[in-house]
């Protein structure tokens, strides 16, 4: 029997990259998958396929989980297409860098908006989906919460603070039986990575990164999703409250 068959996962910024890979790993163990996307129908649609192509089952649902009244539509579009509720991967996020003489009110509301807020109000609203037996919250974080980065303070403050999030929920929540962790990764080949010029072959960034990385490499979608997976799994029953660097030593 697959590790999470009869669950059901809402992955939220499943479209592409992490999210995507997170998606397609959860229902090869035999989850139900929502796949949520705010623009990239596309993507959505495309991971979708894969999924029910291996003879998966998901769905693609449209929200802007910085939007509580999107927030609401998602969780009841997940209630209509498979009944209830198992497992929340808070992955949606946004990254813009900027020196501090560039912050803005726009800039810092705009990660926060959707990197901090938009989490607790899609955990807020999982909660109720929940049932008796619990569940499991996975936060995606960054190794910029703690590892200083020029230019990314802001986008750093929001993985500072969801890791704190995690803490504090899992104590919260774990009398409900809902475990909340945070998987922090460090650099990985996406198409948001390479569109903007950070993962490319040729990217200066990129060699002194895995310069100072002790496995040699950054990292790919699919090294995040096994940990996700695992954390989403009865394997990871006794784990809450934690934050998993998967970063290839990259500290």
């Amino acid at each position: 029997m697959k590790k999470l068959e009869g669950k059901v996962a809402v992955v939220t910024g499943a479209s592409k990259g992490i999210g995507a890979s997170i998606a397609k790993h959860l229902a090869a163990e035999g989850a139900s998958v929502v796949v949520n996307y705010s623009s990239s129908k596309e993507g959505a649609d495309r991971a979708v396929a894969e999924i029910t192509g291996l003879g998966g089952k998901a769905v693609a649902v449209q929200a802007n989980v910085a939007k509580k009244a999107d927030i609401d539509r998602l969780f009841t579009e997940t209630k209509k297409a498979f009944g209830r509720l198992d497992i929340l991967v808070n992955n949606a996020g946004i990254y813009e860098f900027a020196p501090v003489e560039q912050i803005t009110e726009e800039h810092f509301q705009k990660h926060f908006n959707l990197n901090v807020l938009g989490l607790l109000l899609t955990t807020q609203e999982a909660l109720n989906h929940f049932d008796a037996k619990g569940g499991s919250i996975i936060n995606i974080s960054s190794v910029v919460a703690t590892l200083g980065i020029p230019g990314a303070s802001v986008y750093s403050a929001t993985k500072a603070s969801v890791d704190a999030i995690t803490r504090s929920l899992a104590k919260e929540l774990g009398a409900r039986k809902i475990r909340v962790n945070s998987v922090a990764p460090g650099m990985v080949e996406t198409e948001g990575t390479e569109s903007a010029g950070f993962t490319g072959a040729e990217s200066e960034f990129r060699k002194q990164v895995e310069a100072n990385t002790p496995v040699g490499r950054i990292g790919k979608p699919q090294d995040i999703a096994t940990v996700a997976t695992f954390l989403a799994s009865d394997d990871a029953a006794w784990v809450s409250g934690e934050t998993w660097f998967v970063s290839g030593g990259y500290r």
